[in-house]
């Protein structure tokens, strides 16, 4: 796990097993004498003043970023109410998304939960599942990890030079799917935005996303009108949206508000909404680089109709905080 031990200079004596989240918690987030703490969720001998602390780590993709708790070996009291207190900025330890790993049963190595910044759930968040794979790579050695979501199975794997490949399976493409409220076809259709019509498209990526394809992405009113559309009954569950501008038959700069959190700075599964919307109507190649606010992220839609999605991680700190209190 090379690059998340302690310096020599925190007192650490013998290696934890995975799962060390709840188990230190629950052991006061204290560190027995002739142990030693390793790993993404471990942290030094606390006073006693921490009691009943949890460990988390804050991650990152491309700014997108993730205060990630650990729940394998024994469940963390969270819920929608301390998540969103969790991802305040001011008040909180600040982030778009809470991100809970849990126990994956047979058919994964592990599930994800998320919780958007307003403390509603996703049921998917590609670049917050590209930092838990990478956890999990680096925790076991692998090449490859099968992550389980609400927005369905999703296949990792390391792609070298520090970048994690997330395999979504194929997009869903049809209005029910979407879902929107009515049958339209989701390839492009016009959406009545405060009794303006608007040309979008619609996709799932295990999340509804509405796509619009604009002049000039900086120039965008991301903010004016992504709240507006999130919001509107045509997408029961609200949707996030993306503005894109195709630049080149490679390239698509884009910008998003996303579904309960706002102005991110990358979105994963928008980038692969966005460029499947643009495959669709003939606006790229089937293998197009997403330029964000934060970075760039490579997708590929394969002539077997999965979408692959391909990025880096990054993992600035770790803490610990008493949930009890929120």
């Amino acid at each position: 796990m090379a690059g998340w031990e302690f310096s020599a200079g925190e007192a650490m004596e013998k290696a934890v097993p995975s799962g060390l989240v709840s188990r230190l918690a629950a052991r006061h987030c204290g560190v027995r004498s002739g142990e030693r703490s390793t790993g993404p969720f471990a942290f030094p001998r606390s006073p006693p003043y921490n009691v009943a602390m949890t460990a988390f780590v804050k991650m990152h993709g491309l700014g997108n970023d993730f205060v990630v708790f650990d729940a394998r070996d024994i469940a963390i009291n969270l819920d929608a109410a301390k998540a969103k207190a969790i991802a305040d900025r001011h008040f909180g330890v600040g982030c778009d998304t809470v991100v809970v790993i849990r126990p994956g049963g047979a058919e994964a190595d592990a599930a994800i939960l998320f919780y958007n910044a307003d403390g509603s759930e996703s049921e998917s968040c590609f670049n917050a599942t590209r930092c838990v794979a990478r956890l999990l790579l680096d925790e076991r050695g692998l090449a490859r990890v099968k992550l389980s979501t609400k927005g369905g199975m999703l296949a990792c794997s390391d792609a070298g030079k520090g970048q994690v490949m997330v395999d979504m399976g194929p997009p869903r493409l049809d209005w029910r799917q979407v879902p929107v409220a009515r049958e339209v076809d989701t390839i492009n259709f016009p959406l009545d935005v405060g009794g303006t019509s608007v040309p979008v498209s619609a996709v799932s990526i295990g999340n509804p996303h509405c796509v619009l394809f604009v002049p000039d992405a900086e120039k965008a009113p991301v903010t004016q009108l992504g709240p507006k559309i999130e919001t509107l009954p045509f997408f029961p569950n609200r949707t996030n949206v993306e503005f894109a501008q195709v630049l080149d038959r490679e390239r698509i700069r884009m910008r998003v508000w996303e579904r309960g959190v706002g102005v991110t700075l990358a979105c994963g599964t928008g980038a692969c909404a966005t460029a499947v919307a643009a495959i669709r109507r003939g606006l790229t190649g089937r293998k197009v680089e997403l330029l964000l606010d934060g970075g760039s992220l490579l997708i590929e839609w394969r002539d077997d109709d999965h979408v692959l999605m391909t990025g880096p991680t990054a993992m600035p700190f770790r803490g610990r905080l008493e949930l009890d209190r929120l």
